[in-house]
């Protein structure tokens, strides 16, 4: 193996978590296996209009994972692991209200920020870290237990942490070090067959199973590793089929005849895994646990942060129309259809979502001050939709709430902790990037360039 870069270590690190989530969790092969069926079948229906948010290829391989970790320690420790594999935090998600079950949790994702990094391996890993200072979840007693636990047990290994130290600087590694890299990182997120403690596993589950998978083991694991689709509908049907139970629904946006914007996902329901327990009285058993499960994803553009807002808007109508009887989705395409715009054209020109623009025409053929949206509308200029990278914290809420047994327990009587993204970076010790900056930045640049080739400013 010779000098991998930084891209290729990344690449090589989500093949390899992929082959290990699939000998732990084989439904995933399953997911994956329909999954690409779903998306040739949806390009040999479209064509080439079927990768206007990604190529097949691109779209086919790509993965997202969740880990979920239980002190700012852990949590600086992984932003070392994944900086040597390109990823850098992106986003702040805070998961203890999106859901009317307990889950205490905020998070940021590690992911590749830079287009052309996308472009080559856009693996992400959505990053839970245990909220163990919100007495809403926890009281004092409890919050010290935690911590005790927590602190006693060491998820990276010295020798993880140089090396990926050591890659993150080189931007990649010789072919010796990337593959003890590569087998160390990997380890990492393998589920542990060290005992679980049942005493202290189940009161943790009592007030949330989320809480008990992060601060209940000595380790931490991958919690799902998920394939993205062109037709999360139609993937929904198939594993149906195949006698695959989903959660009740696919979270996000609904299906309706504009653009895919945001994201989508739905997920098999988790499935009970064998562990071993250690009881009170010392002895060993087996018994089971579901904290793990298959997610699957659909994506479409980024919105702005006036799309963004307008999509709150939207979700707030949809509840407000919520009757008894009604469907969800059918409620949700009509707001949908009555409140935003169902073309790529009108989301640019009302500055609702991202895009790049591109053009066969040469200096001197288009008038200076001529209209952004007169160009695109003409034909003169073509619309690329930037895909949309991130998360969206109701959905993953959602998929947590539906795969958990119990609601828990929260005490809504005491005031939660503030957590916000700048405390959150102060945590991890690296600022975290907000994603609709990035995408910002992407759009201008992709203007001043065609501006730049068409010789004119255009009036937006």
């Amino acid at each position: 193996m010779p000098f991998l870069h930084t891209w290729q270590l990344r690449a090589e690190f989500a093949l390899r978590l992929s082959q290990m989530y699939g000998e732990e969790v084989p439904a995933y092969n399953t997911l994956v296996e329909v999954s690409s069926h779903v998306n040739q079948d949806f390009m040999d229906r479209h064509g080439s209009d079927a990768e206007r948010l990604g190529t097949l290829e691109r779209v086919t391989a790509e993965r997202h994972g969740a880990i979920r970790v239980g002190s700012p320690q852990e949590l600086a420790s992984v932003a070392r692991v994944f900086a040597a594999f390109g990823m850098h935090p992106v986003g702040f998600y805070d998961l203890r209200d999106a859901s009317s079950s307990s889950v205490p949790v905020i998070a940021t994702a590690f992911r590749p920020v830079d287009e052309d990094e996308l472009a080559k391996n856009p693996f992400r890993v959505f990053t839970s870290l245990l909220a163990t200072e919100d007495p809403r979840f926890f009281n004092e007693e409890l919050q010290r237990e935690l911590r005790e636990f927590i602190d006693s047990r060491s998820l990276f290994p010295d020798g993880l942490l140089e090396l990926a130290d050591r890659a993150t600087v080189g931007q990649g590694l010789d072919s010796d070090e990337a593959e003890r890299l590569l087998h160390l990182a990997t380890s990492v997120f393998q589920l542990s067959s060290e005992p679980v403690d049942d005493a202290w596993y189940r009161k943790l589950e009592a007030i949330s199973a989320v809480a008990a998978d992060i601060g209940g083991v000595s380790s931490t694991h991958i919690n799902h590793l998920t394939p993205r689709v062109l037709d999360i509908d139609d993937l929904y049907q198939r594993m149906e089929d195949r006698g695959i139970k989903m959660i009740d629904a696919i979270q996000g946006p609904p299906r309706w005849n504009g653009p895919d914007v945001l994201l989508r996902q739905t997920s098999f329901r988790a499935l009970d895994e064998e562990r071993t327990f250690r009881f009170a009285d010392g002895s060993e058993g087996q018994g089971k646990l579901r904290v793990r499960f298959g997610e699957v994803e659909q994506r479409g553009v980024a919105l702005t942060r006036k799309g963004r807002d307008l999509y709150e808007e939207m979700n707030a109508e949809i509840d407000r129309r919520m009757t008894s009887g009604d469907s969800r989705s059918r409620v949700s395409e009509t707001v949908w259809q009555e409140m935003l715009p169902g073309t790529d054209a009108e989301l640019a020109a009302q500055d609702l979502a991202f895009y790049t623009y591109s053009s066969s025409a040469s200096q001197g053929e288009v008038p200076d001050g001529a209209s952004l949206a007169e160009l695109v509308t003409a034909g003169t200029v073509e619309l690329n939709p930037i895909v949309y990278e991130d998360f969206l914290p109701r959905s993953a809420a959602g998929i947590f709430q539906s795969n958990l047994r119990e609601a828990g327990q929260r005490d809504d009587a005491q005031e939660g902790t503030l957590y916000d993204m700048d405390r959150l970076s102060e945590i991890i010790g690296l600022p975290i990037k907000d994603p609709v900056d990035l995408y910002r930045a992407q759009q201008d640049a992709s203007l001043s360039e065609l501006e730049k080739q068409l010789g004119v400013t255009l009036r937006q």
